[in-house]
């Protein structure tokens, strides 16, 4: 089989994403969006986006199983398919059914569906390409869900605005077809593992031996784990809540022109993912393990202006700025560290293991998400025009996070 980084099997991959990846960040855009603007209640925000990672959490670990033991390709397939179900159904309920369980239900659907989903395109890379294009393959994947999320929120946004929601749930939808039509034409070399106890036997069999190699086989993967959930739950989720939030509701912005603003926000993100991800593939040879500290550090840091532009600037415009310039260079940042650690456990890990150890990192990464969520969504709604403390609170903790990853990092790699 041709193992170079543009084969055509990577490359349907590859096309696949940028559809599904597109219509999934329009979604999650639009429907938290859209309750936001309905409730303006930042704690109702923040339990629906908590409550939507339980099912991504559960199904991950099943996700990366299935992963090492079905066709990946039949996977994102009927995954995909599925997604677009769900999103037929929600439009078919909307305007019939209470809209905060509605749209609780539906983003523990599609986050539950996520969940399973990446394990298989994570997974497949080792599969369509050489170890030498580990990284390239990572960062072309990571630069394409980034460039996705750009045009997503963005085109999101002004669609949101000016139609409502119908016709973003239009083509959402379109978009999980499309993608799953060009998935069937991909080619996936499997080998079927034998199952030789009971399917939950199995389970709980494949997921302790991923758990023994994260942790005792391999410990730095199992330390890159811990600062991850630290950041996802203290600097993460902050940004989850708060970006919405802070735009659409603090800002004092009208209402058409603030979902519009936050679009373009969410949009900054993605584009500082889209940089990150080319600057991984251009950099490739020089990122190492030792470094990567150094990049959780410049996440952490980047929260302070945020604070400082929210307590001392009273121009919303000025405040809108600061909030969409720090974010894009977080996630730089965060891209870069991200396609760092995916290459480097892809290296490390065994073909038959490597769907169950990216589920389990997934998962385990993932359960501070809700926590996270959950927890600044109440905090924001407590703290009404204390915002800024909320977010220099985020960045203190963030930076004893970075600071401690940073000593973790260079002893390993000094080992």
């Amino acid at each position: 089989m041709d193992r170079k980084l543009l084969s055509k099997d990577f490359t349907l991959v590859v096309v696949g994403q940028i559809i599904s990846l597109f219509g999934n960040a329009t979604i999650r855009f639009a429907l938290p969006l859209y309750l936001l603007n309905r409730t303006g209640s930042s704690a109702l925000y923040g339990a629906v986006t908590a409550c939507a990672f339980i099912p991504a959490i559960l199904l991950s670990p099943i996700g990366g199983i299935v992963a090492d033991r079905v066709n990946k390709r039949n996977v994102m397939v009927i995954l995909d398919f599925f997604t677009a179900a769900v999103i037929i159904a929600f439009s078919l309920l909307l305007h019939e059914a209470d809209i905060l369980p509605l749209t609780a239900v539906t983003m523990m659907f599609l986050y539950g569906i996520a969940g399973a989903y990446q394990p298989s395109v994570q997974a497949s890379i080792p599969a369509l390409v050489g170890p030498e294009h580990f990284m390239a393959a990572n960062s072309t994947i990571n630069t394409i869900s980034s460039f996705a999320s750009l045009i997503g929120p963005v085109l999101g946004g002004i669609l949101y605005s000016a139609y409502g929601l119908g016709p973003v749930l239009c083509v959402c939808a379109v978009c999980f077809l499309l993608s799953a039509v060009m998935e069937m034409f991909i080619e996936i070399p499997f080998c079927k593992q034998e199952l030789k106890d009971r399917i939950w036997k199995t389970v709980g069999t494949d997921f302790a031996e991923s758990v023994n190699f994260i942790w005792k086989e391999k410990p730095v993967i199992g330390k890159t784990l811990l600062v991850i959930c630290g950041i996802n739950l203290f600097l993460s989720a902050m940004l989850t809540v708060a970006l919405p939030y802070l735009v659409t509701e603090v800002l004092n912005l009208e209402v058409s022109l603030a979902n519009r603003f936050y679009g373009f926000a969410e949009g900054a993100l993605a584009a500082g993912g889209l940089a990150g991800g080319i600057g991984a593939g251009v950099f490739a040879n020089k990122l190492t393990i030792r470094r990567a500290g150094a990049l959780v550090v410049a996440c952490a840091v980047c929260v302070f202006p945020i604070g400082a532009a929210l307590l001392l600037l009273s121009s919303a415009m000025l405040n809108y700025i600061v909030i969409t310039v720090c974010c894009f260079i977080i996630m730089v940042c965060s891209t870069v560290f991200t396609v760092q650690m995916m290459s480097f456990i892809q290296t490390e890990t065994p073909s038959n293991l490597i769907g169950k150890v990216i589920s389990v990192i997934l998962t385990v990464a993932m359960c501070a998400q809700p926590l996270g969520n959950a927890f600044y969504g109440v905090l924001f709604e407590i703290c009404r025009g204390y915002e800024y403390a909320v977010v220099l609170f985020s960045g203190i903790i963030s930076l004893m996070i970075a600071i401690r990853a940073r000593h973790i990092f260079a002893g390993f790699s000094a080992a």
